[in-house]
């Protein structure tokens, strides 16, 4: 997939600041929630955490998702919500691109 798959509209928010090596997010930032414009390279496993409640839906591509034990994979058009302090994981062997909303504002921060 070529690099400007989102439009430049989004390319030109703030990149948000993910620790993630191969993973790559434009930030829309709220009084109280933020939503993330996300590219991700086939990384392979994000490890288990846990944060606050987070809703997204698959663009392209396709995830492996664990949530509180339970593993499904997601494709394009497939949604998902964890609950906020509800542990999971995921998997990514093919590039992937996603939207998720993230019931808090700070969850990323802008680059610097």
């Amino acid at each position: 997939m070529a690099d400007d798959f989102y439009p430049p509209e989004i390319r030109q928010l703030p990149e948000a600041d993910i620790t993630f090596p191969g993973v790559r997010g434009w930030l829309l930032q709220g009084d109280q929630s933020s939503v993330l414009f996300v590219d991700i390279a086939a990384i392979g496993q994000v490890p288990p955490h846990a944060h606050g409640a987070q809703w997204g839906v698959v663009l392209a591509g396709e995830m492996e998702l664990t949530i509180d034990g339970q593993t499904r994979r997601y494709r394009p058009g497939d949604h998902y919500y964890i609950p906020a302090g509800t542990v999971h994981s995921a998997v990514f062997q093919t590039r992937t691109f996603v939207i998720d909303f993230f019931a808090e504002r700070d969850r990323y921060q802008p680059k610097r």
